[in-house]
């Protein structure tokens, strides 16, 4: 049996350490970092798909009608705002939340963690580099009412940390797939890596 996966693209963050540039409008390989996590989010076949974005940001993307498009009006409450509307607009088995700031990464990269998921339904799993925990994550439903309770500048991280006995770290090979821009740092060694 299928895992019915809400695959939730999280992209209505403030982009707070970029130095008043929108991160998810630099162009990397000819789109935008917005368009590349849409792009890969519209590749799979998950139960269902969901953006939570800004209306500023919901103009400049190519939106495929498979994705179902919730606004969120209030971004300045934090990451919880984004993650608290992708959750209540779920109705699959289980969320994996994905960043909008990953532009390398690719349908190959969703293997183990998608393959890890069908045999450990009860368990929180995410890419893991050397020990440390990257995105996407994948969270069981009965996390649900933990997720829905956070609050502030806090994604989902907090709750994985509260139940480490339910982590399922998997060590990922692709690592520069994985690699994620917070900063105009980030974005130069991104560009520096090809």
């Amino acid at each position: 049996m299928t895992l019915q996966i809400s695959a939730i693209l999280l992209a209505s963050g403030l982009s707070k350490r970029m130095g008043g540039t929108d991160k998810l409008f630099l162009s990397y390989k000819g789109k935008t970092l917005l368009q590349h996590a849409v792009d890969l989010l519209d590749s799979q076949s998950f139960y269902e798909k969901i953006l939570v974005t800004t209306s500023e940001r919901l103009k400049y993307v190519d939106r495929p009608q498979q994705i179902r498009i919730i606004m969120n009006h209030n971004p300045e409450a934090g990451q919880s705002e984004s993650l608290r509307l992708g959750v209540e607009a779920a109705t699959g088995e289980s969320y994996l939340f994905f960043a909008a700031d990953q532009p390398r990464l690719a349908p190959t990269d969703l293997h183990l963690i998608l393959a890890s998921a069908r045999v450990n339904k009860n368990k929180i799993i995410y890419p893991s580099i050397d020990g440390n925990p990257s995105t996407p994550t994948l969270f069981p439903a009965s996390f649900r009412s933990d997720l829905l309770n956070l609050t502030g500048d806090v994604g989902g991280r907090a709750v994985r940390d509260t139940y480490p006995e339910a982590c399922l770290p998997v060590e990922v090979e692709c690592r520069k797939d994985f690699f994620d821009i917070d900063s105009e740092e980030d974005w130069k060694k991104m560009l520096a890596m090809g």
